[in-house]
């Protein structure tokens, strides 16, 4: 996060930064509130204008006095049209531009920071915080500009009506001055909670909705609904203080500037005995014209504080450094030697190490697997391959290149990946398979692909096949139809370092044996990182590897672990039941 908090002046100029491309835009609705705000004070010199000109016996001009009239409404309507609507343009483009680039940001920063922060504030600030960032560049600076040019008009015009009698004007405006600032940092302050609460109210939301089968299968309604009644309660006791620092705000001021006014009058009475009636009437008109503009000024200041805020959180975002990525080396196809020398990794904030001392190599087309307890750092030694993390202590080697010296694009075109949580979306079944940089793939390859991976023995079953909608995250298919479509995927890739992260899990036994009898196919010619908690799919491996605690223990193939009756022998006697084959088993890599 941001270690050094920028003022609200500095947030609302790098706001402003984003109105530079549509300064034109901007400059006609000024140009537009200029016109509204003008007939304003034109309005008090009129209501002058015609009370002078019913005093005279001559009358003289009074018949283009309704002219004038006429021609201040169409002004001003014209000037609030130009106004409103063009700064409305700007406005959008502005959250546009903001939206797309927080969500761009999304996609360049790293693992570790969704890691580290909370689903929902990172949801709540593409949607809830661009829209109070939206309120703060329409509504509240729309009522800046006209409202603060009708306030200005104003008083240039009781200036020079008398001068003398306007300075008690200027005299409470230190006292503005301060209860503004201080209600300006107490909205920004709470306006800051309501927005985490929002962040949290919408962070329980997606988890009750993306778990609901756990909540109810365990009874966890009432558990939910009190969690999420503690974030309502304390986002109602966040917004009732920002609603009572408005209620007071807003009295306080009004009686300051009535005080103001009364003063005003008395000395107005006092003061122009010789003015004419339309002076001393226009004076006072536009005097009276005043405290509403000013008011207004004042409730958008709300808006303002809760757009600074919003603006804060967004900048805090975008500050964010995104996934290293300095390395200029590209390989059109590796040939899968991957190495590991002497690699050390503890994640950020962990007390201990999760890899220590690693070293392997797995020559292409080899199949390495990693086995051993939860914990043991398997997951984390294939996130590494990937740059999902960056490591600093010992060397990771693709084809002898250290991988931090590949393009990161290039790196991952090299990889294709597995996880036992397999993540589908919203699409056709096609669009899940040929997903991302896969999209421009013929229909056949993708046909292919399904067929390799035997998804096509269920997607031939459905009514629209390959273009059948699978809902959230595939909701509408099965665990094993799921991680099928996930292989189907990585076997579409063709990449040349294939890592199977407990990928036949969820399958059952007759979909493994397909799955398995796919896999003999595509392993022969790629380089296979495996990691698996069934060691009844690992015995034909080149080379297992026992993890422990960060380490490897133990390495070799099925037989000669089995003989050497250490770790990897207890894990698989465990398993089945201190039932060792006597033959190797006919199985392929999970």
């Amino acid at each position: 996060m941001n270690k050094n908090p920028q003022g609200s002046a500095q947030i609302y100029k790098r706001l402003l930064a984003y109105v530079k491309p549509h300064r034109w835009l901007f400059a006609v609705s000024i140009v537009g509130f200029l016109m509204y705000s003008g007939t304003q004070t034109l309005f008090a010199a009129l209501i002058k204008h015609i009370i002078d000109t019913l005093q005279t016996e001559s009358r003289e001009g009074m018949y283009y006095l309704p002219l004038l009239f006429s021609g201040l409404i169409v002004i001003h309507g014209i000037g609030a049209y130009l106004g409103n609507y063009f700064l409305a343009k700007v406005s959008t483009n502005v959250v546009h531009t903001l939206r797309c680039q927080i969500f761009d940001q999304y996609t360049r920063l790293p693992t570790a920071y969704f890691d580290a922060n909370n689903s929902g504030y990172m949801i709540s600030r593409i949607t809830n915080n661009v829209g109070q960032v939206t309120q703060a560049t329409t509504d509240a600076v729309r009522t800046f500009v006209r409202e603060g040019f009708t306030a200005i008009g104003l008083l240039i015009y009781l200036f020079y009506a008398n001068w003398m009698l306007s300075l008690i004007f200027v005299a409470i405006t230190p006292i503005i001055v301060l209860l503004v600032s201080y209600v300006s940092k107490r909205l920004r302050r709470i306006s800051k909670k309501i927005q985490e609460s929002i962040g949290d109210m919408t962070h329980i939301t997606s988890e009750l909705v993306g778990g609901h089968r756990v909540v109810r299968s365990y009874g966890g309604e009432d558990y939910e609904r009190r969690r999420f009644l503690d974030s309502s309660l304390y986002n109602r006791r966040q917004s009732l203080k920002l609603a009572t620092t408005m209620a007071i705000h807003n009295p306080i001021m009004q009686f300051i500037i009535a005080i103001a006014l009364s003063f005003l009058m008395y000395m107005a009475l006092y003061f122009m005995k010789q003015a004419s009636v339309g002076e001393f009437v226009g004076y006072l008109t536009a005097a009276f014209l005043l405290p509403k503009p000013i008011r207004q000024l004042s409730d958008a200041n709300s808006d303002i504080q809760k757009g600074i805020a919003a603006a804060e959180s967004l900048f805090e975002i975008l500050d964010e450094p995104g996934e290293s990525d300095e390395g200029r080396y590209q390989a059109e196809r590796c040939q899968g030697a991957l190495e590991f020398k002497n690699l050390t990794f503890q994640y950020e904030g962990a007390n201990e190490p999760a890899l220590i001392d690693i070293n392997f190599k797995a020559e292409p087309g080899q199949t390495i697997a990693l086995v051993g307890a939860s914990g043991g750092g398997k997951s984390t030694l294939a996130n590494l391959v990937s740059r999902f993390y960056p490591h600093e202590s010992g060397e990771i080697l693709l084809d002898g290149v250290e991988i931090n010296t590949y393009q990161l694009a290039n790196l991952r075109q090299q990889l294709a990946l597995v996880n036992q949580q397999v993540t589908l979306f919203n699409d056709t079944i096609a669009n899940n398979i040929a997903y991302g940089a896969l999209a421009t793939v013929s229909r056949s390859e993708i046909t292919a692909a399904a067929t390799d991976a035997y998804a096509m023995e269920f997607i031939a079953k459905l009514d629209q096949g390959l273009d059948t909608e699978i809902g959230e995250n595939g909701v509408k298919l099965s665990g094993g139809q799921r991680q099928r479509l996930a292989l189907a995927r990585a076997l579409l890739k063709d990449a040349p370092i294939l890592i199977l992260d407990e990928a036949t899990s969820a399958l059952d036994t007759e979909s493994e044996r397909y799955i398995q009898a796919a896999l003999q196919k595509v392993m022969s010619n790629r380089t296979t990182l495996v990691i698996a908690h069934r060691l009844s799919t690992i015995e034909n491996a080149d080379v297992i590897l026992v993890m422990d605690h960060g380490r490897i223990v133990e390495r070799g193939s099925h037989w000669e672990l089995i003989a050497k009756k250490g770790a990897y022998a207890r894990l698989h006697s465990m398993q089945f039941k201190d039932h060792v084959s006597a033959e190797p088993a006919n199985s392929i890599i999970a």
